[in-house]
């Protein structure tokens, strides 16, 4: 089994909202990593994600307590039935979760973002 190395403190991409996972590579300048990749680090944050995100967060603060909302609605709402907008609304959710603003949720529980596949919904933190 593979050391996890030294204890670093979590972080999560600043363009997609995934986990990055600490690497060697890193030991010198962890600080001032901010992007889990050479993707998310030429694609950075556009007007869409932001507003992908306020969208998101207006109807977590209409939605009843506890229940949740689809990212994709999201996606729908800003490109239409047939968009190119659903993971870029799903990466917004992540971005929520690691602020501590909502929580992903999968068949009722509350699961790792990073790792989540398939149908999920977005709710505030309990």
């Amino acid at each position: 089994m593979r050391s996890a190395g030294p204890a670093h403190e979590p972080k999560s991409c600043r363009s997609c909202g995934r986990r990055i996972e600490w690497r060697k590579k890193w030991e010198r300048n962890w600080e001032d990593v901010v992007y889990c990749s050479d993707a998310c680090r030429s694609r950075k944050i556009r007007a869409i994600d932001t507003a992908l995100e306020e969208w998101l967060l207006a109807r977590l603060d209409a939605a009843a307590r506890g229940s949740g909302i689809d990212p994709a609605d999201a996606a729908a709402a800003f490109g239409g039935s047939d968009c190119p907008l659903h993971e870029p609304a799903r990466n917004a959710a992540r971005r929520l979760v690691a602020r501590g603003l909502a929580e992903m949720v999968q068949r009722g529980a509350v699961v790792d973002p990073s790792t989540a596949k398939g149908f999920v919904t977005l709710r505030r933190p309990r």
